[in-house]
């Protein structure tokens, strides 16, 4: 965690526009397209809060499995408001397949179930938190965006010791997500081994496909998770907790890792 306290994002008054309805001004979240695109190659359009866009393709990419490292990446001359450039080689040759994600995507980008499987190693042995302590985490999560529109989700990294580490917010849940972990692997904390990840919704598949790749051994949601996400969390050895919500937490996956107080 810097010094000065987690790694926020951007300032809330750049997650939203301000709207007139019933007569009334109101804010709302931005949502625009963002197109990444690596060594000119266009390679996936997200629709996404504007804000941290290196990050959320650095993140993309890396939890895609087609990049292994930090890159250089940046806005482009041309919609430099909309296209991020990263640079290459990617991993793998994704072929002719191309990803389009939206902001309430659910198995981004993949157009079978044999395509989601990922390359992601068993999950280290990790910390072991309280399970008071897991319980809170949601609460922990710094939404300003959220708080004034109602309409963002976070993702946030947090230490064993309950410390926010990193933080962003998206319209999209796997954005904000993807933000958060590419900022974690621009400041070298990859694989996140002590790390716990805390989402403000529902934990689906994708949530726990980017949170095994960045080696995060736990991952807790707000809300439920899916069967396809438990399914996931039991093969790499993660623990996997929803329905967090202050006093009380649903352990699915991994109970070695939460201990009772």
């Amino acid at each position: 965690m810097s010094p000065e306290g987690p790694v926020a994002g951007p300032a809330a008054a750049q997650l939203l526009t301000e709207i007139h309805r019933d007569g009334v001004r109101d804010e709302v979240a931005l949502e625009e397209p963002l197109e990444i695109r690596v060594d000119g190659e266009p390679i996936a359009v997200t629709m996404r809060t504007p804000g941290s866009d290196e990050e959320l393709a650095l993140g993309f990419l890396y939890g895609e499995g087609l990049i292994d490292g930090v890159r250089d990446a940046g806005p482009t001359r041309d919609l430099a408001a909309n296209v991020v450039e990263v640079t290459g080689p990617l991993s793998y040759d994704p072929g002719l397949r191309r990803f389009y994600t939206t902001s309430s995507c659910g198995v981004c980008g993949k157009g079978a179930l044999e395509q989601i499987a990922v390359s992601a190693p068993m999950a280290a042995p990790g910390p072991v938190l309280a399970r008071s302590l897991l319980a809170r985490l949601p609460e922990l999560l710094s939404q300003p965006g959220f708080a004034r529109t109602g309409g963002l989700h976070a993702a946030g990294i947090f230490t064993a010791a309950g410390s926010l580490a990193v933080v962003r917010e998206d319209v999209g849940r796997h954005n904000a997500l993807d933000k958060a972990i590419g900022r974690a692997l621009i400041d070298g904390l990859l694989p996140l081994t002590g790390s716990v990840i805390c989402v403000s919704g529902r934990v689906a598949f994708e949530l726990a496909q980017k949170a095994a790749v960045a080696g995060a051994p736990i991952i807790v949601g707000v809300g439920a998770p899916t069967s396809l996400a438990i399914s996931l969390a039991a093969d790499r050895a993660m623990t996997l907790a929803g329905f967090a919500r202050g006093a009380t937490v649903n352990v699915y996956t991994g109970a070695e890792r939460v201990r009772e107080g």
